[in-house]
């Protein structure tokens, strides 16, 4: 096997402009290989990171097996709290659409439950954004027309079934 090449610290701005690119056609293993060259080089890249992260995510919606370890490990890596607790409310939404998409028997009450999960983590990124940040009141709001253009539902909770005592 051939050994990885390693990316120049002057080359890091260019190729995290390609990853970005890369992204935008829908192509998020090449994202993702320029990321971890990235890191190979810079392991603390902040935008390495969140590129990354949301490479990630783009392959949830393609049916490719994405490790939630990995994801989570990436989202802890984040410095900016704000920017932690709002990519961790990507990651649900991104996970419900992707159980939206696969029309199976539960996939509704796991999306609800995932959108929901999403909001929460969107109004917590709201308490504490910077001044002028609104995205995760955009998002927020993205997840409520989503709920509603789908007609989603949190699953009912059954009642117990009660046996008559002998």
């Amino acid at each position: 096997m051939s050994e990885l090449k390693s990316l120049h610290k002057g080359a890091i701005p260019a190729a995290l402009e390609k990853a970005t690119r890369y992204r935008l056609l829908n192509e998020p293993a090449e994202a993702e290989s320029i990321c971890l060259d990235v890191l190979k080089t810079d392991p603390e890249n902040q935008e390495a990171i969140i590129t990354l992260l949301l490479a990630l995510t783009d392959r949830f919606t393609k049916g490719y097996g994405v490790s939630d370890t990995q994801i989570k490990e990436l989202i802890g890596r984040i410095r900016s709290e704000y920017e932690r607790t709002y990519f961790s409310g990507i990651l649900a939404e991104r996970r419900a659409k992707a159980k939206l998409a696969q029309h199976t028997p539960d996939c509704r009450f796991q999306a609800y439950e995932l959108f929901r999960e999403a909001m929460s983590w969107f109004e917590k990124a709201e308490a504490i954004h910077p001044p002028g940040h609104d995205d995760a009141l955009l998002r927020w709001n993205t997840c409520v027309r989503i709920i509603e253009r789908n007609k989603l539902v949190p699953r009912e909770e059954e009642e117990p079934i009660e046996f008559p005592l002998e």
